[in-house]
C-alpha cells in the first residue's frame, strides 16, 4: 500500500498550518518554500485541500491558507480522502460480489487501518513538536 507524494505534501503542509499558522494565512509561496516543494504542485494540494473544507483560501496582499475546521478535528484521515478519494484500496478482479473471502478480508483491514487513521489527529503531532 502506498500514498501518493500529493498526500505526504498534503500532510506536511497541514502540520505546519496547525504548528505555525493556525489563525493566519499562509502564501502559497511560504508554505513551497518551508516545505521545499514545487509551489505549483503544492498549488493543486492545497485547491483539493481547500474543496474538502479543511482549509479556506484568503484574497489579498496578506492572503493565502488557513485553516477553516477547529485544528483539533482535523484527522490523517481528512487529508488523506481530501488527496486521495475514498475509494476501496482493493477490487476484486472477479464477479464474485460481496461473497468474495478475499475481498472482505481486505476490505476488513482497509476498515481498520481508516479507523486508526482517523484516530491521529495533526494537532496532537503539532503540540508533540511544541513540548
Amino acid at each position: 500500500m502506498k500514498f501518493s507524494q500529493a498526500t505526504d505534501y498534503a500532510l506536511h503542509a497541514m502540520l505546519y498550518l496547525i504548528e505555525e499558522a493556525p489563525d493566519k494565512p499562509v502564501s502559497v509561496q511560504l508554505l513551497a518554500e518551508k516545505l521545499g516543494v514545487s509551489q505549483t504542485y503544492l498549488s493543486k494540494m492545497l485547491t483539493k485541500l481547500v474543496k474538502a473544507g479543511l482549509i479556506h483560501s484568503v484574497s489579498g496582499a496578506n492572503g493565502g491558507y488557513r485553516l477553516k475546521r477547529n485544528q483539533e478535528d482535523i484527522s490523517f484521515l481528512d487529508v488523506i480522502h481530501a488527496i486521495e478519494g475514498t475509494a476501496s484500496l482493493f477490487e476484486c478482479s472477479f464477479n464474485h460480489g460481496s461473497e468474495c473471502l478475499i475481498q472482505q478480508v481486505v476490505i476488513d483491514a482497509e476498515r481498520q487501518m481508516e479507523q486508526f487513521l482517523k484516530s491521529k489527529k495533526l494537532a496532537d503531532l503539532a503540540n508533540q513538536l511544541k513540548g
